[in-house]
């Protein structure tokens, strides 16, 4: 018996699930997607139910995305929250030095920023007041929090990689770390997005290549940040990450799904 890894996630969305999908593709690992399969979510309710109490070895989680792992004896772990699930499985993949090596904290370092600006950060520009209520309930007040967000967080966070990138601890080539394409890598060509064309239909995304994360929520705002020249380390990781071969042959995949109402979404009056 091998190894087994179920992703437990919401059907129908990338969400932050994603990040944890494209580190098993980028290391060509097989894993079962669970929202692919149970397409009325079945097994993320099941684990979110306020009835379940967990076992002997796994508290309950809170909220997917959720990572169940079999070893080849049986045993298995369950474990939720992306970076944890993403520094649990970074090393078992390739993508990261071994837990407890200085380098698997340096990388999730970089993997919490890039959620923290650029995934929930995101989030909130659409959901500022309340996550319970509707977008149209608190339009006004996402305003004020997207037009913060494009001009002062999301240039400080950019800005922020691109010095990573920049600095010797990146070491040779496009990566933000030991010269090595990490999870960190990962998570911030999702959490980015590159420059692509696309077109928008029934609410429903058609990708010409690949659109991520900001790019789509906010494409002038990022179009203008990628013009002005000052991030081109940044947009050169992008381009290096979306052209991997298994990354390139997932994004073009059935198993890539359109972006919805999850995280990162697009309302023109929010990209200014």
């Amino acid at each position: 018996m091998s190894d087994t890894y179920e992703l437990i996630y919401w059907p129908g969305l990338p969400g932050r699930g994603e990040f944890v999908r494209l580190a098993f593709e980028e290391s060509g690992t097989a894993y079962a997607d669970l929202g692919l399969t149970h397409p009325r979510a079945e097994p993320v309710l099941e684990q979110t139910d306020s009835k379940n109490l967990g076992d002997a070895t796994s508290p309950p989680p809170l909220a997917p995305p959720i990572l169940r792992h079999t070893d080849a004896n049986g045993s298995s772990l369950l474990i939720s929250q992306t970076s944890n699930i993403l520094l649990y499985i970074g090393a078992r993949l390739g993508l990261a030095p071994s837990p407890g090596e200085p380098g698997s904290f340096i990388i999730n370092g970089l993997v919490l920023t890039a959620l923290d600006g650029l995934c929930n950060e995101t989030h909130d520009t659409h959901h500022p007041v309340a996550t319970g209520k509707y977008y149209d309930d608190q339009k006004e007040v996402a305003k004020l929090r997207a037009q913060d967000y494009r001009e002062n967080r999301l240039p400080k966070f950019l800005g922020y990689f691109e010095r990573v990138l920049k600095g010797d601890a990146s070491g040779d080539g496009p990566w933000l770390y030991g010269g090595n394409l990490t999870v960190a890598d990962l998570v911030l060509f999702q959490a980015r997005g590159p420059i692509c064309a696309w077109f928008h239909f029934a609410y429903r995304l058609t990708y010409i290549q690949c659109i991520d994360g900001n790019k789509h929520a906010f494409p002038k705002a990022m179009a203008r940040l990628e013009k002005s020249g000052e991030y081109k380390s940044v947009f050169a990781l992008w381009r290096a990450v979306q052209t991997r071969p298994r990354i390139k042959s997932y994004l073009e995949s059935d198993r890539r799904q359109s972006y919805g109402d999850g995280i990162y979404r697009h309302y023109p009056e929010l990209d200014g």
